[in-house]
């Protein structure tokens, strides 16, 4: 079977949930046998600029501008053009925005999946303009796909009650147990210290609520603790800036976007992990987190409420003084490791059941 996937903004080792998912999935579905084609955001590419394979997944680079309200149209119409040229039997697009022009691709007369890895016009960043473009994405890609794959249940709610779409298929975000780093050189050169800080990963755009973090952090000033946060903004603005004042004002250790090793060893030594967010779609970052055992403090949002998750690990979204007293509770029990069932969540089965779909769309 030949795969060609957008939407992403490319592998290997570029910042985003979307392209974690693409990275763990789209190998796995290679090594099965299939012919799988990613094509990348030539501004994210990087180091890997030249790339044309990873891990048996070709890949192709396209151009996008670096303007953040046309990247994803502009990126999505040239990249549709080209997977025509591939002549795929199964053109996969990721996410709402580049799910506008899923007419388009039918138009040239290729077979969709769609994975709607959630509501992006929620996210605070985008305009009037932007978020009437990304809930039309929404409905076209619901409407207009073969078939839809969603990665929470809240999500194929979402897509039932508004547009009637009510043969999606639920397949989770997923998860690799790590190998556990016994090093500690990297969060040493960090000024951290094993088990005495609180760790947060993600990119910095308003949603994922660290200015949140960073106040109520600051007001609970635990002693002989720091609160270190991974990731950093794709494209600089007024909020990132502030950001980095902010934790500039409190002594917060920023690492800039990480990975490998260097994530290994600030998330196996955190105390405590911490995500405010609010906005996610199944967030494969706390999914890391809970691979690591480490003890969670997450905002109350409907993508966060995972089953192997308790009541006291949650606090209301926004609500700074909440926050602080559930890392306080936390911080004082101690960093203990906790076990918790991922075996909804293994990326291996999660392949298997993506490829399922694909073979239903041509039959």
């Amino acid at each position: 079977m030949k795969i060609v996937v957008i939407g992403t903004r490319g592998i290997p080792e570029i910042q985003g949930g979307v392209e974690t998912h693409c990275q763990q999935l789209y190998p796995r579905i290679a090594a099965m046998g299939h012919d799988v084609t990613i094509v990348r955001r030539t501004p994210y590419v990087g180091a890997s600029k030249g790339m044309k394979e990873f891990k048996g997944v070709h890949l192709v680079d396209v151009y996008a501008p670096r303007k953040k309200s046309i990247e994803a149209i502009v990126h999505t119409t040239l990249a549709m053009l080209k997977a025509r040229s591939l002549n795929p039997d199964v053109l996969h697009v990721h996410a709402i925005g580049p799910g506008l022009l899923v007419p388009f691709a039918r138009l040239l007369g290729m077979k969709v999946v769609s994975t709607n890895h959630g509501p992006d016009y929620d996210r605070q960043k985008w305009g009037r303009l932007a978020k009437f473009v990304l809930k039309t994405g929404e409905r076209l890609s619901a409407k207009g796909s073969n078939k839809v794959i969603v990665i929470s249940q809240v999500i194929a709610d979402i897509l039932s009650t508004k547009y009637g779409r009510k043969d999606t298929e639920l397949i989770y975000n997923g998860v690799e147990i790590p190998n556990l780093s016994t090093d500690t050189d990297y969060i040493e050169r960090l000024g951290l210290k094993p088990n005495r800080y609180v760790v947060a990963v993600g990119r910095f755009v308003e949603e994922k609520g660290f200015h949140d973090l960073i106040r109520a952090f600051a007001s609970l000033a635990p002693e002989g603790y720091k609160l270190a946060i991974a990731g950093d903004a794709d494209h600089e603005d007024g909020y990132s800036r502030s950001l980095k004042q902010l934790a500039a004002e409190y002594g917060v250790v920023l690492t800039g976007f990480i990975r490998g090793e260097k994530m290994r060893q600030l998330m196996n030594n955190a105390s405590l992990f911490c995500l405010p967010s609010y906005h996610e779609g199944l967030p494969i970052v706390l999914l890391e987190a809970m691979s690591y055992a480490r003890d969670v403090a997450v905002s109350d949002i409907p993508a966060n409420r995972l089953p192997v998750l308790s009541p006291d690990d949650y606090y209301p979204v926004g609500n700074v003084e909440a926050l602080a007293s559930l890392l306080g509770r936390k911080l004082k029990a101690g960093a203990t490791p906790r076990k918790y069932d991922l075996s909804n969540y293994d990326w291996d089965n999660i392949a298997r059941q993506t490829v399922e779909v694909y073979r239903r769309v041509l039959t």
